[in-house]
């Protein structure tokens, strides 16, 4: 028996993509400030869900007693190697401290000194007890009036006429109902991309990475396809974690001032660097060279260090103390192994994302990024994701965006249902959704610089890397999905797929060695003061468009065509 869905059209002033930090900060700046209509979509429910979902031990972007938001401006244009955008730095970093102030005054609990000063870790990090950040989030938007959220919608595609987002179209992942919602203004806040890459962990425990492995990087995919411009794909992401469980290693290095030594016990980080992408690269070479495991020299700790490292990793990654424990080799013991992970494309840590203008609307009128899906403005974490969704949030009120009779019903809404009901009712499946993303995995750790290849890539692997995944889109046409859970795995590879593409042109384009590791292109070995721009693309019939864009420091950026 065929599968029918249901149609829903529903109505808001602002739809909300995605119900993390960033979607969640701008549901409350809507509710606070004003009498807009807002709904919030999101695939999971809105208390687990998102990069805090498990928790996390401090608050990492945060302008401590004597630094400034210059301070941390000129941090981050260092870290990405120059290719950040002030403008967004800037205006980010303002807000930093306002809402942490907010998370706190909503129940998070940051940990103070004897003073009542909070306790910071580095220049810009403060300590929290942050197992339950999101609920506190998300409570607060479940009774925010004015907000309805959505939970278990997938959504897909992007409603856009004319250049002008209309809303978006989605399905619910357990009962057999599409959606088409019609808004005034849409926020993409879905978070970056995880799993187009092989995992550094396969089968069973695949999914202990880095990044959230529900991240598949929907909110690019729906924005390549609508025509949105996107920036600097290339500079990817590759965490230095402790290897196997891929917890966290900032909270040693930063926590325990524990320095990078290699198996001879050579402090290597010196030789190398300490922007985020040098230690990656470090570790790379010192194994490269014979001199693995590389490890972070915590043995010789004192007890009471030791315990704070241990409930720390209780908070944000338990296995890693349960592995502690079940060998007894504590960190005081035993120095810790890392390794780099997989490459991500996330706009938290580096400028990947919609290209978008100081208050965060992007190349399509009416369609804003905030979080890790907005680029140009890396190493904002937790902080810069709630300041982006304020940000978008308040520029929509200014402008006074509400819904109103114009909004018609789109052929293309009606077409995508369609495509849903094609895919839920073939019969002739040639291969599993699960198949193609091992495929699209295998490609792009070969030939897109993954972990097998050390992350480094030249022209030829390129090239026949897109082949492949262009080979690998058409392949998506003999898959099937037998219920409604099933077609959002779906829908995840063919979000995956897109953004493998734009990855693939975007390291292409970049004719030099910009971050090692990050973007190791050995055809191209050496920077290159004429790529000292960024590099941006845009969809057009279908056919990736790129091209530089100039560094500059004005207040916002024009969104030019093409």
């Amino acid at each position: 028996m065929s599968i029918r869905l249901k149609r829903e059209v529903m109505t808001a002033d602002v739809l909300i993509i995605g119900g993390g930090t960033a979607g969640c900060y701008a549901a409350l700046t809507l509710s606070n400030h004003s009498d807009l209509k807002v709904i919030v979509a999101e695939k999971a429910g809105i208390r687990r869900s998102g990069c805090l979902a498990a928790g996390v031990n401090a608050i990492n972007a945060y302008i401590t007693d004597g630094q400034t938001p210059e301070d941390y401006v000129d941090y981050a244009m260092k870290d990405a190697a120059g290719i950040a955008r002030e403008d967004l730095l800037l205006t980010a970093a303002r807000r930093f401290n306002k809402v942490t102030a907010d998370l706190e005054r909503l129940g998070l609990v940051i940990l103070k000194d004897e003073s009542g000063n909070y306790v910071t870790r580095g220049k810009r990090n403060i300590k929290i007890n942050g197992e339950n950040i999101k609920p506190v989030l998300a409570d607060a938007v479940l009774q925010a009036p004015n907000v309805t959220v959505l939970e278990h919608v997938n959504i897909t595609d992007l409603l856009v006429s004319d250049n002008e987002a209309r809303g978006a179209v989605g399905f619910h992942i357990e009962e057999t109902t599409a959606y088409e919602i019609r808004a005034a203004a849409v926020i993409v806040t879905t978070g970056g991309a995880a799993g187009l890459y092989k995992p550094n962990n396969p089968g069973f425990s695949r999914h202990k990475m880095w990044y959230p492995p529900f991240n598949t990087g929907a909110g690019y995919a729906m924005g390549i396809k609508a025509g949105a411009e996107m920036t600097s794909f290339e500079m990817r992401f590759i965490a230095l974690r402790c290897k196997d469980t891929i917890a966290p290693t900032g909270t040693i290095a930063q926590g325990v001032r524990a320095k990078q030594i290699n198996s001879k016990g050579e402090i290597y980080e010196e030789k190398y660097g300490i922007t985020t992408s040098e230690r990656v690269y470090g570790t790379v070479r010192e194994n490269q060279l014979g001199n693995g495991p590389c490890y972070l020299h915590t043995e010789g700790i004192d007890k009471d260090t030791e315990e704070d490292l241990l409930k720390a990793y209780l908070n944000m990654a338990p296995s890693q103390t349960l592995r502690w424990l079940q060998s007894d080799r504590t960190p005081g013991k035993e120095d810790v192994e890392i390794a780099g992970t997989e490459p991500y494309i996330v706009g938290g840590h580096t400028a990947s994302g919609y290209w978008i203008n100081t208050n965060r609307e992007t190349t399509v009128t009416g369609l804003y990024a905030a979080g890790d899906v907005a680029g140009g403005c890396p190493q904002k974490y937790v902080t810069g994701a709630l300041a982006e969704g304020e940000i978008a949030a308040l520029d929509i009120i200014k402008k006074g965006r509400r819904i109103d009779g114009s909004y018609e019903v789109l052929p293309f809404a009606e077409e995508t249902f369609l495509e849903y009901e094609r895919i839920l009712n073939g019969s002739e499946a040639v291969f599993t959704a699960e198949e193609l993303e091992e495929a699209m995995q295998k490609v792009m750790d070969e030939y897109a610089g993954g972990i097998s290849v050390n992350y480094q890539y030249n022209e030829k692997q390129l090239k026949l890397g897109e082949e492949k995944i262009l080979e690998i889109m058409k392949l998506t046409r003999y898959i099937n999905a037998p219920d409604m859970h099933e077609l959002m795995f779906v829908y995840e590879l063919l979000e995956r797929l897109v953004v493998c593409r734009s990855v693939i042109a975007h390291l292409g384009f970049r004719k030099e060695t910009r971050w090692h590791s990050f973007q190791e292109n050995l055809d191209f070995p050496r920077s290159d003061e004429a790529y000292h721009k960024f590099v941006n693309s845009r969809m057009k019939d279908g056919v990736l468009v790129l091209r530089l864009r100039d560094i500059g420091k004005e207040s916002g950026y024009e969104h030019t065509d093409i």
